[in-house]
């Protein structure tokens, strides 16, 4: 399926400035937000996809120049999809492909590959987040239901009051040789030992809970530390926190984050943003307002003869940056309301000014 191009997806011509872009996209992030009512995911993710490309100047050369393909978004080449991988076909039988080094290696090396460490499955769990969650941090409990170290054997697979003893088979070796028949005739291969699974040793006696699996399916109550300033799409990765394995490591534990919308407040990397309504009367002779942020009301200063849509900002009341005690700022973009019902003597008024 084609992609739609970047420029059509934001609304904007091929010759918009950056800020014509960033203020394209922030307007279609939000309408398309999918925790928003009415949003849309996959327009949203469209959407930050093309903005990704054209808010940096040299991805947005190589879009012009090339399209989709000068940034990785092909969808594929001619040929039957097959274009630009010269070694497309080598390597592989009736689709199936084939890895050259474990047949040299068992032609030639004996089987040279090294057993990896085992290690027990990863877990991916969703969190979402309130904006302000996100902005200041938060401490979030999960439980989730898995494979974990056996409360009996704590994952030795041994029974209590026993010991690992060397295996029987191949004699604590870790692998045993077989003949293999051949284009080149019998050749002697070493695999791993199915009895110890290449560890070299066996339990003297199984544990009588896991039965010599090392892991027990149980519940589990995980606390999430969410730092201040994580971004809606941010992946948390908590090492060791995945399920178990006998005799091995545990896995770890993914920990994708969601962001509401929020109803006042856009965020762009640690900038805030929002806009706050004045009447024409109040831009032109200047007024104060409450202005709504993270942190609260501030009273802001509006001077006069402010146009709308000028931005004021707000140091140090944007998002934090992570492992910073910095935070970035939060704009306010002015709005003038241009009264549509004036009274005789109003107009009146107003036209007194073209005089």
């Amino acid at each position: 399926m084609n992609k739609r191009d970047y420029y059509e997806v934001l609304g904007i011509s091929k010759t918009a400035s950056a800020d014509e872009i960033k203020k394209a996209y922030r307007k279609a992030a939000v309408a398309h937000h999918p925790d928003k009512e009415g949003g849309d995911e996959a327009k949203f993710k469209e959407v930050s996809e093309a903005y990704e490309v054209l808010k940096d100047s040299q991805k947005r050369q190589r879009y012009d120049q090339f399209g989709h393909a000068g940034v990785g978004g092909a969808s594929g080449g001619g040929a039957g999809g097959s274009a630009g991988n010269p070694f497309e076909g080598f390597g592989g039988y009736g689709g199936q492909t084939v890895d050259f080094g474990d047949i040299f290696g068992q032609f030639f090396g004996g089987g040279g590959r090294q057993q990896a460490p085992q290690r027990g499955r990863d877990v991916e769990v969703g969190l979402q987040l309130t904006f302000e969650e996100a902005i200041f941090g938060v401490e979030e409990k999960v439980t989730l239901d898995m494979d974990d170290e056996c409360s009996h054997c704590h994952g030795t697979t041994v029974e209590p009051g026993y010991e690992m003893k060397t295996c029987p088979t191949c004699k604590g070796a870790g692998q045993v040789g077989r003949v293999m028949n051949t284009i080149f005739g019998q050749i002697q291969q070493n695999v791993t030992c199915e009895t110890c699974s290449g560890r070299g040793k066996v339990p003297d006696k199984v544990c009588t809970v896991c039965r010599g699996k090392g892991t027990e399916r149980r519940k589990r109550d995980i606390t999430i530390k969410i730092p201040a300033g994580i971004d809606d799409g941010a992946t948390m990765r908590l090492s060791g926190h995945g399920e178990a394995i006998g005799n091995g490591q545990k896995g770890d534990l993914y920990v994708n984050i969601r962001v509401k919308a929020h109803k006042h407040f856009t965020r762009e990397g640690d900038i805030i943003l929002s806009e706050e309504h004045v009447s024409m009367i109040d831009a032109a002779l200047g007024t104060e307002i409450d202005v709504d942020t993270v942190d609260g009301k501030i009273r802001m200063k509006v001077p006069a003869g402010t146009q709308s849509g000028t931005d004021f900002k707000l140091s140090n009341h944007g998002v934090p940056q992570i492992k910073s005690d910095k935070r970035g700022p939060h704009i306010v973009s002015i709005i003038v309301d241009t009264p549509t019902k004036l009274s005789k003597h109003q107009k009146q008024i107003l036209e007194s000014f073209n005089a």
